[in-house]
């Protein structure tokens, strides 16, 4: 409200409000409007036109001061009621903007772990859900299951080859994933079973009840063991369907893609030749007659148009599913669809251990659940270490486990690579999801401990350094939260959270609450941690992380 007060003092002098900025020197003022860009207009040096402005304009109750210092005008805030706007302001979401944003994000390969590397679309898609929800947006948060394909067709004759369904039910998913890599080493040496497996997805597609009712009975094991996982990080989807769910339409959309007049044969194959775009040709159909995933997603896409009426359809998939989404887009785009331009693939690069990148075909897989228990466990010894008396010791390290794996995966950067690391993942005092979590615990800790007082917090007595600080930052929570969903990176949110953490924490070691003896300044200071406290629950929680009272 302060700027936009400026903004609108600006406004009657017809000074562009482009022009207003931070000052390099905060003695200068909290605002400062440089008049270099004014002199042509103006006919006037700068330092003449500040201090023509400066006799001119006016402060008010919320501008105390508007000073001129060179070719720059300054303009000071009253500080005590910018504290008090800050401190007491409500964290409330934005007003409902009537806008649908589909959101696309997990999309777990049936039959195949939820492994680590699921876990980047999955935590990126549900951090992105709760922040563009927070922004006004109806989020509908999909997950576009991979239950069809040739990997189906290789399983089924993994199945019939080798499996055995009192082992299959013993533990679901690790005995498909070890038929699943014992189909391939065997391919390495017998290259027909490909063909094999490709006979079998093709039977599953022309209806064979042998084939469909294996295709069941492996999805149905598969979703039980992913929802084990989905519960355990509290991700919840309003959409599951897969790509099975359009495989009744995908006679019509070939049929439509055809109509369009871009469909061409090429050696058996139906495809949309895409070279003309620098692009390669986006296969519709094989020439076996089997579909791609590329046909499901244009299905999918025409269908959440319809269905939903999207102001956005956003994917959360790995970037090196780059070129299949050009491919899918350019397709959309040549059909004639409008609502393309609304289509945005959004990337996030790969996630490495020491043993390298995971393939389940080469049967390098890590466990997601693996790593959550392994997380959860370190946590449990640094708990009974540090604090043995806690309560709820098991409920307390299940939430910093989790989040120490799903806050060192938001932190980075999504466009980049990332080596997971235990040491840095688990570092209580390092930029972690520990850390965050016991920073708000501290907080917690203070305000159980403050005393009562009925006097009014004297907000024009936060005048330390490190109680500037952390107010300033305060004031930026609702632009990273802005900026983290214009950019769709949970990661602003997150940098900025572990800002507010080092900020505030310096602020707990110079400015007590509880033995200062101005009870008006300790009363304000009581209501700047509350109101800090407030600020990393909230911005955990749109992360999807829990913020426990105590640690």
């Amino acid at each position: 409200m302060f700027k936009e007060e400026i903004i609108k003092i600006l406004k009657k002098e017809k000074i562009p409000k482009d022009l207003l900025q931070a000052p390099p020197n905060p003695e200068m003022g909290d605002y400062a409007l440089p008049c270099f860009s004014l002199a042509k207009e103006y006919k006037k040096a700068p330092q003449e036109i500040a201090k023509d402005l400066e006799k001119k304009l006016k402060p008010s109750k919320n501008i105390e001061k508007i000073t001129a210092n060179g070719p720059y005008l300054n303009f000071f805030i009253n500080k005590a009621q910018y504290n008090k706007e800050i401190i007491e302001a409500k964290l409330n979401k934005k007003k409902p903007n009537k806008k649908t944003i589909t959101l696309d994000f997990s999309q777990p390969n049936i039959m195949k772990p939820f492994n680590i590397a699921h876990l980047r679309s999955t935590m990126i898609g549900n951090a992105l859900s709760k922040i563009l929800t927070h922004e006004g947006y109806k989020v509908v948060k999909i997950n576009h299951l991979g239950d069809w394909g040739t990997q189906f067709g290789k399983m089924i004759y993994a199945y019939e080859a080798w499996g055995n369904k009192t082992e299959l039910m013993k533990d679901p998913m690790h005995y498909m994933t070890n038929l699943y890599v014992r189909f391939h080493k065997e391919a390495e040496t017998d290259p027909n079973l490909e063909d094999k497996g490709r006979e079998w997805f093709a039977k599953l597609e022309q209806g064979n009840k042998k084939a469909r009712t294996y295709w069941e009975l492996f999805s149905k094991l598969s979703l039980q063991y992913y929802n084990k996982t989905y519960k355990r990080l509290n991700v919840t989807f309003d959409s599951w369907a897969g790509e099975a769910f359009y495989e009744p339409m995908l006679k019509d959309t070939i049929l439509l893609l055809q109509k369009k007049g871009i469909v061409k044969e090429s050696e058996g194959a139906l495809i949309v030749d895409l070279e003309s775009y620098g692009i390669t040709p986006c296969i519709i159909q094989k020439s076996d007659g089997s579909t791609i995933y590329a046909t499901r997603d244009i299905a999918a896409a025409i269908y959440r148009a319809k269905t939903y009426k999207f102001y956005k359809n956003l994917y959360v998939v790995d970037v090196r599913q780059s070129l299949h989404f050009q491919q899918v887009f350019k397709t959309l785009e040549l059909a004639g669809f409008p609502w393309i331009k609304d289509c945005v693939h959004i990337p996030f690069g790969t996630m490495k251990f020491e043993e390298g990148v995971m393939s389940t075909r080469k049967g390098i897989i890590i466990f997601l659940e693996d790593v959550l228990d392994k997380s959860v466990e370190a946590v449990e010894k640094i708990i009974e270490e540090k604090n043995p008396k806690l309560k709820d010791k098991k409920k307390v390290a299940e939430k910093v486990g989790i989040a120490a794996i799903v806050f060192w995966d938001l932190s980075h950067d999504r466009v980049k690579d990332s080596t997971f690391s235990w040491a840095k993942v688990l570092d209580f005092s390092g930029e972690t999801g520990p850390y965050v979590q016991y920073t708000h615990a501290r907080a917690a800790s203070i305000l159980r401990k403050a005393k009562s007082s009925k006097r009014i917090p004297a907000y024009e007595k936060l005048t330390h350094a490190a109680e500037k600080e952390l107010i300033k930052q305060i004031a930026l929570y609702e632009q990273a939260i802005e900026k983290s969903a214009d950019q769709y990176k949970p990661s602003i949110l997150a940098k900025y959270l572990m800002t507010l953490c080092q900020v505030f924490n310096d602020f707990y070691e110079k400015c007590p609450c509880n033995t200062e003896q101005d009870e008006t300044l300790a009363s304000a200071r009581v209501y700047l941690v509350k109101k800090t406290k407030e600020t990393l629950a909230q911005g955990l929680s749109l992360l999807g992380i829990q913020a426990p009272e105590e640690m």
